[in-house]
């Protein structure tokens, strides 16, 4: 099994790591069945976060006397010292633990240290003192807060969207995180279900010591997974034609699908109805141009133009025009079919 150091924490995690994310879109039983599965092959990573309503709840079910075999990380979206107590001792109250072996602060606009009169930075070394925190990390989808992470030598891992669609300014924040002795926790491996071809995803990773965590919902997404642990695809030539094909159709700004743009006022589906134009590109039309699509396409000109979907994207893309142009793109499609 191919595994990475994260950096100077020394935590060892398989190259597939378990996203748990996705989990909160399922049953509770189907998720405890999944999750002990993903272990009971090898897959023994699991990075969750308050922000995934009942995904701790649901790991914490599954890994119940299982503790000793297993890594978990979860995440703080808390701005204030009090918002992190109070997410700690309900992360470790779900989760069915009494530490934690890495906590994250999750997609801050700032990077929290210690005097900068938030309190994030002095709670989180209390709580490492008290041992329900092992060890400090931090995610974000913002490079700038990214860079201060890497530069301010407070941080044991950095998690950030990284997959052969990454920009070159991402590809140094890799190299920066390397050469900090920083673990690097690799998200968007898929750039948000953009890049369908998981072999591929996995075997250019590869070539960087990064820990990729991959959101998992499906039994047929964890057989995929688990199936490259003992057999990990190899980069070769056909995969590389494949990554430049990808890359020249999905180049420049668009929707990662982080979700951070929700909730939306005019309630649009945000992070898949600004990925439509290469959704259609990418896949059959008959998964998407549908009477449930259409609806939700349609909530497109319902836009109020409040703008806070643009002020929360980390990527800085103009999400309003954006809609208005994958709607179009829609519209085009859906007036062929008929």
């Amino acid at each position: 099994m191919d595994k990475v150091r994260l950096g100077r924490s020394g935590l060892i995690v398989p190259r597939n790591g378990f996203g748990a994310l996705p989990i909160q879109r399922i049953s509770q039983e189907a998720a405890v069945r999944l999750i002990r599965r993903a272990l009971d092959g090898g897959m023994y990573y699991f990075d969750t976060a308050r922000f995934y309503t009942d995904s701790e709840e649901k790991l914490g079910i599954a890994l119940e006397g299982r503790r000793s075999e297993v890594i978990i990380s979860t995440k703080t979206g808390a701005t204030t010292a009090e918002g992190f107590w109070k997410d700690l001792e309900t992360s470790l109250r779900l989760l069915r633990t009494d530490y934690v072996d890495l906590y994250q602060f999750h997609n801050l606009p700032f990077c929290p240290k210690p005097g900068d009169g938030s309190g994030l930075y002095e709670a989180m070394l209390e709580a490492q003192r008290q041992g329900k925190v092992r060890h400090i990390g931090i995610t974000n989808h913002r490079q700038r807060v990214a860079l201060e992470a890497i530069e301010s030598g407070l941080y044991e891992t950095l998690q950030y969207p990284f997959s052969y669609l990454a920009s070159e300014a991402d590809h140094d924040i890799v190299r920066r995180t390397l050469a900090a002795d920083m673990g690097f926790i690799c998200m968007k491996g898929l750039s948000g279900g953009l890049i369908t071809h998981s072999a591929a995803a996995y075997a250019w990773l590869a070539q960087y010591e990064v820990a990729p965590i991959w959101g998992i919902q499906k039994e047929s997404e964890l057989d995929e997974w688990l199936s490259y642990q003992d057999n990990p695809p190899v980069l070769d030539d056909a995969m590389r034609t494949l990554i430049e094909q990808d890359r020249r159709q999905l180049s420049g700004d668009f929707c990662r699908g982080c979700g951070y743009c929700q909730p939306c006022t005019a309630g649009i589906l945000i992070q898949d109805c600004n990925r439509m134009s290469l959704f259609l590109q990418r896949a059959p039309h008959s998964v998407y141009v549908t009477d449930a699509w259409r609806k939700e396409m349609d909530k497109i000109d319902d836009c109020v133009h409040c703008d806070l979907c643009k002020s929360r994207c980390p990527y800085g893309l103009d999400i309003p025009n954006t809609l208005v142009k994958n709607k179009a793109d829609f519209d085009k499609v859906w007036a062929a079919r008929q």
